[in-house]
């Protein structure tokens, strides 16, 4: 094992042993070289390992910050991608055109594993976001989304209508560190078989996202669903930083 993986692998044990909690602040560069005895560029190669995996968030002047990644410590496949542009921009160069019907919208107070994955209070109101998407006119995906209201200020239906990332990104100038995918078979729910004609034995496709903002705060939960038969997934894994 080279010597940025073992530092990687050690520090990511410490991450998940709560030696450094959530939004706590890792040891410098030179801090850490001179514990393992080592290169800054080498500890700077550990160091962007855990980045790539979702753990921390760096930046320049501002220190390695851990994220709250616990949401996604299961079992089963997980997929990290750093794509937070949403559906619309993800086809913006698709001849195709996206557009959105909203099925319901609405204020209201988190249960305690979305409050936790927004790492918010069960008090703190959200927006509940479920939209079908449709490409062309024929159903798509399904997004089940929910916001904190605090970091989405005048959200509405006129928005939902069209593009959320574009408002987030153009009228509200927010910054996104990165985003967790965690990619998942599913049975279909009473939502897949009336808006996307789901039989009773058609898988769906789910796709559970956490996105963050620079500060590490999460700005979106997200459940997309879509039938097996209409959208898939390309993967990148990187082997060396």
């Amino acid at each position: 094992m080279a010597k940025y993986e073992e530092i990687a692998s050690i520090l990511r044990d410490r991450i998940a042993d709560g030696v450094y909690p959530v939004d706590s602040m890792l040891p410098t560069q030179a801090e850490l070289a001179k514990e393992f005895g080592a290169s800054r560029m080498t500890v700077k190669k550990a160091i962007e390992i855990l980045i790539i995996e979702g753990l921390i968030y760096s930046k320049q002047g501002n220190g390695t910050k851990v994220l709250n990644s616990s949401f996604w410590n299961k079992r089963d496949s997980k997929v990290r991608l750093n794509n937070f542009n949403g559906l619309s921009n993800d086809l913006a160069g698709d001849s195709r055109k996206i557009t959105s019907q909203v099925i319901e919208f609405s204020v209201e107070f988190p249960s305690k594993e979305i409050a936790e994955c927004l790492q918010i209070e069960e008090s703190s109101p959200v927006y509940k976001i479920i939209r079908l998407r449709l490409l062309d006119g024929s159903p798509y995906v399904i997004e089940h989304t929910h916001m904190p209201c605090d970091l989405v200020p005048s959200l509405d239906e006129s928005v939902l209508l069209g593009s959320i990332y574009d408002y987030l990104h153009n009228t509200l100038k927010l910054k996104f560190a990165g985003s967790y995918r965690n990619i998942t078979a599913e049975k279909p729910d009473k939502y897949d078989k009336e808006y996307l004609s789901c039989g009773d034995c058609d898988p769906v496709l789910q796709v559970e996202q956490a996105v963050y903002l620079e500060n590490g705060r999460p700005i979106e939960y997200s459940r997309s669903r879509n039938r097996y038969d209409t959208k898939g997934y390309s993967l990148l894994d990187v082997k060396n930083v």
